[in-house]
């Protein structure tokens, strides 16, 4: 069993070369790694392994307090991800892949390429051994994370990978030829890019990594979830920030988005939403939710796992304009996911979560995410995986104040606190757990403090 928790149970510049002298590298554990090597050095051997499609860049910061308005990052694409006060780390030169492995979908405009599978590689010049793997979060694309959490890692002396998951936007669900298509690619193209950006780690520095860890914001969350479940082999750990749930017969966000859906239509009442999982005290989220999020999330997931739902609109485009894509639909309001076909049940089956990790896992959730409560998220997780005896590999830890998107910090400074700076001490803990067998501390609520710098602070 599980311990108490302490809580209730429970989303291309100009190549340039700048030769400098050897880098000081050191591991995680402070054993040199890189043995070195020169600014961007064996950038002649780096190949990704599998890529259609790369363009190598040897820069002199690789964080976006230097990519910012070049095309080696997209800020627009991290817009709402991070408060506005975030202190950032710079000043981590080396070599950085942009490319594309080979897939027929279009959705993913960046670089002009209109090709998707797109990723990002960064590989600093002073190498710690370890290897940081990501995909973006929501409907997002390569770059989103790169504030979040590419600068940190990169900062730490890791190599840093991202995916766009193979679709990206809110047509994401035209992707593919059967219900569950575009998100079981969001899977494949994780495991794809870890293994490929472990061989050009390899190229780059000599040496495989020693270290390989897992983690992402929201879908990036549940990629999370899936890789350490499904491809242990391939990771060390992962970080887990408010992972997106999926289960064959809930709950899920069909299960818990129609309430959200319907009330923003005049449909439902406020303990309509408290019944699949929204938290009392987070109806200030209420009203941004309905106009952003509730209404566009609802409808591309219904489309991507039950097409047959809306004769009206089978296969139909989310929009073409914001209003038409964030609009809810009154046919999704009245969604009842239970009563589904079983053929339904079965899209979101081959790509559900289980619980049954092969890693240690850390999961973070605000109790005030209006997106993805955790009522019906992270709490149910945790429970699936005290199911499979594997609790002693998870620490969960609720953010008191956080919510889906920290961007939301800077409205209501005086309700919330970003997660971030948790999200970075959490990463820490894992990496003192996996390589130095400190334990982390139970589970637990991390308290909003009442003073102090909480959006760049934070203790587990």
């Amino acid at each position: 069993m599980r311990v108490s928790r302490g809580v209730p149970l429970l989303a291309s510049a100009l190549l340039a070369v700048v030769a400098t002298g050897p880098a000081a590298a050191g591991s995680a554990s402070g054993r040199p790694a890189d043995p070195g090597g020169a600014h961007c050095a064996r950038q002649e051997h780096v190949r990704v392994t599998g890529a259609a499609h790369q363009q190598l860049a040897c820069l002199p910061d690789l964080t976006t307090a230097a990519l910012a308005g070049t095309p080696y990052t997209d800020t627009a694409d991290q817009a709402g991800l991070t408060a506005a006060g975030t202190r950032s780390p710079s000043g981590v030169p080396g070599l950085q892949i942009d490319g594309y492995f080979p897939d027929t979908s279009h959705s993913n405009a960046t670089h002009g390429w209109r090709h998707d599978a797109q990723f990002v590689i960064r590989l600093p010049d002073r190498w710690n051994g370890g290897l940081v793997v990501t995909g973006a979060p929501g409907t997002r694309k390569q770059y989103a994370t790169d504030k979040a959490i590419s600068d940190h890692v990169l900062a730490l002396g890791y190599a840093y990978a991202a995916t766009d998951k193979g679709n990206s936007g809110a047509d994401f669900y035209r992707d593919g030829r059967r219900p569950g298509d575009a998100v079981a690619e969001w899977n494949m193209r994780t495991t794809q890019l870890t293994r490929a950006a472990q061989q050009a780690v390899a190229k780059r520095y000599g040496q495989a990594p020693r270290r390989t860890y897992m983690t992402g914001i929201s879908n990036g969350g549940y990629l999370t979830r899936w890789q350490l479940e499904n491809h242990p082999e391939l990771y060390d750990g992962g970080v887990d920030w408010e992972g997106a749930l999926w289960t064959a017969e809930g709950p899920n966000l069909l299960t818990s988005l129609p309430s959200a859906v319907a009330r923003s239509l005049g449909k439902a009442r406020d303990e309509d939403l408290y019944a699949v999982g929204f938290a009392r005290g987070s109806e200030f989220l209420w009203p941004y939710h309905e106009k952003a999020y509730w209404g566009v999330t609802q409808k591309i997931y219904r489309a991507e796992f039950d097409p047959a739902y809306d004769p009206a609109r089978p296969g139909s485009s989310a929009g073409s304009t914001p209003e038409q894509v964030l609009a809810p639909c009154a046919s999704d309001a009245a969604y009842d996911y239970a009563s589904r076909p079983a053929s339904v049940h079965r899209a979101v089956a081959r790509v559900a979560l289980t619980g049954r990790i092969g890693r240690p896992l850390i999961t973070l959730h605000g109790d005030l995410d209006a997106l993805l409560p955790k009522a019906a998220d992270s709490d149910v997780y945790a429970r699936m995986i005290d199911g499979r005896g594997r609790d002693g590999m998870h620490r969960y830890y609720t953010v008191e104040g956080g919510t889906h998107t920290d961007g939301l910090y800077d409205t209501y400074p005086d309700r919330l606190r970003p997660i971030l700076p948790c999200y970075r001490a959490a990463f820490g803990a894992l990496t003192a757990w996996v390589e130095d067998g400190s334990v982390p501390p139970a589970d637990r609520t991390i308290a909003r403090p009442a003073s102090g710098d909480v959006v760049n602070s934070c203790e587990i």
